[in-house]
């Protein structure tokens, strides 16, 4: 899929690369899109990717001032985990949360998700009514550019080929701020918008001294709605003040039919959306919906970089990817230019790892990465060079196995067999994190696994059942 693959050690190493490769070149961080765009033929010029997911450092969520800074690694579920985050951002936080599944979020960055420029995408909007900056640097140095200039029109940005984000910064939301976060897609996990909205709303008393509404996947790019801001200002939330606001914000978008929706449904879903936002500020429940503890299925470290790559590898055809998986070492010449589910059922012949959707829809392929479990079709091979895997075959210990296996036999939530590795691989960490799960931190844990079978009554009284087996010293 590609001729070169860089592992790099510091942010100068890939602004080398990527001003000698320029066009032929990709950063690569979580990934989540830019496989699949390239197995899709999407991105026919892009010959090498450049991996910054292992350089130190760069996972930092720090307040400075009164400016929350991002690092270009932090993913969606350091922000969901983030107190930080819920408590000065909420509507990033909540944005955050609709994003994929555990897997995804485990991967996927907040700058990827905003350099790919769909309107669609659910970060954008908070951030953009938080009035956030972009940090772009190059050999040549530093620019900093406000989000509200940095698209250009549908997936299209002012960056430049030898640019890469290193950071993200915003306002953190005062004492008189609220914000929510609202979305709508087609089904409750694993959704792109339909629509979604972020308002933020700044109160003196019961007055809106300040507003911000941006609203998602209703033009070519993420927009706000300034008619609808001003008509706020001074204003109390009242019923006829929320509801003439929710007008004039879906008169503002300039939504398109497609596959998804149509324009018209589009226009009334942004009325209702903003409606609803507001409403839950003016009772000051924003975050009446906001999951208690939800499982991460992101390992101790927390899918964090505990100690950067020590050395640059550069993988190409014969170079050699060693790698550990369910403890046993591998040496591999092959695998350069594949996806980490491939390598492992092609290259390692570790067959557990099913392949399903091969876009991250369907957990069947769900491995641990360096204790993180995410989908080994996003994922590409040479991230496995130096690091751990565990597959599903080496969930049992010395032939014991793993709770959450025989749990899964006991109850007969085997069904068919096909999803049943990923759904194990997800049991096995959600019960890492909470060894005694309630039925929420279960349904969450598994909604980036499908299973096409009968349902998930069995699987999920499976996940119950293991959650309650004694502990074996």
């Amino acid at each position: 899929m590609w001729d070169h693959y860089f592992s790099v050690t510091s942010i100068d190493e890939a602004l080398q690369l990527l001003d000698e490769h320029r066009e032929a070149a990709r950063v690569i961080a979580g990934g989540t899109d830019i496989i699949i765009e390239i197995e899709r033929g999407l991105r026919p010029g892009v010959r090498a990717l450049i991996d910054i997911s292992r350089v130190y450092g760069l996972d930092r969520i720090a307040l400075e001032g009164d400016r929350i800074h991002l690092g270009p690694l932090v993913n969606h579920n350091h922000a969901v985990g983030s107190q930080l985050i819920v408590e000065r951002a909420l509507p990033l936080a909540q944005a955050c949360w609709e994003v994929g599944a555990p897997q995804i979020r485990n991967r996927g960055t907040i700058a990827g998700n905003l350099i790919t420029a769909s309107p669609a995408n659910d970060t954008i909007a908070p951030l953009l009514a938080l009035d956030a900056e972009v940090t772009l640097a190059s050999v040549h140095g530093e620019r900093t550019v406000p989000l509200r200039e940095f698209y250009t029109g549908l997936r299209r940005t002012v960056m430049q080929p030898n640019e890469l984000m290193t950071g993200i910064s915003f306002r953190a939301m005062a004492e008189n701020e609220r914000g929510v976060f609202l979305k709508l897609g087609l089904r409750r996990a694993q959704a792109i918008s339909v629509v979604n909205a972020a308002v933020i709303v700044a109160l003196d008393g019961e007055v809106v001294s300040r507003a911000a509404i941006a609203l998602g996947s209703v033009a070519p790019t993420v927009i706000r709605a300034p008619e609808a801001e001003a008509a706020l200002i001074g204003q109390r939330l009242t019923d006829e003040t929320i509801a003439q606001v929710a007008r004039i914000a879906a008169t503002t978008s300039r939504p398109i039919d497609d596959i998804r929706s149509t324009a018209a449904y589009r226009t009334e879903a942004v009325r209702v959306l903003v409606r609803r936002a507001l409403v839950a500020l003016a009772a000051n429940e924003q975050a009446a919906r906001w999951p208690e503890n939800p499982p991460m299925l992101w390992g101790p470290n927390q899918a964090r970089v505990v100690e950067g790559l020590k050395v640059r590898a550069q993988h190409q055809p014969g170079a050699m990817i060693e790698t550990t998986v369910n403890g046993q070492r591998y040496t591999a010449t092959t695998g350069h230019d594949k996806t980490l589910l491939r390598f492992l059922r092609e290259d390692l012949h570790l067959t557990g790892t099913k392949e399903g959707c091969a876009e991250g829809e369907c957990g069947a392929c769900t491995v641990f990465l360096d204790g993180v479990a995410v989908m080994a079709c996003m994922v590409p091979a040479p991230r496995a060079h130096h690091a751990e895997i565990v597959t599903v075959e080496g969930l049992d210990q010395d032939g014991t196995l793993h709770p959450i296996q025989s749990s899964f036999i006991e109850h007969g939530a085997v069904q068919c067999g096909y999803c049943t590795p990923g759904f194990l691989m997800a049991g096995a960490k959600l019960l890492e994190e909470h060894p005694q799960p309630t039925r929420q931190q279960i349904e969450y844990s598994i909604t980036g696994n499908l299973c096409r079978c009968t349902g998930y009554y069995k699987i999920i009284e499976a996940f119950a059942a293991a959650g309650r087996a004694p502990v074996k010293e």
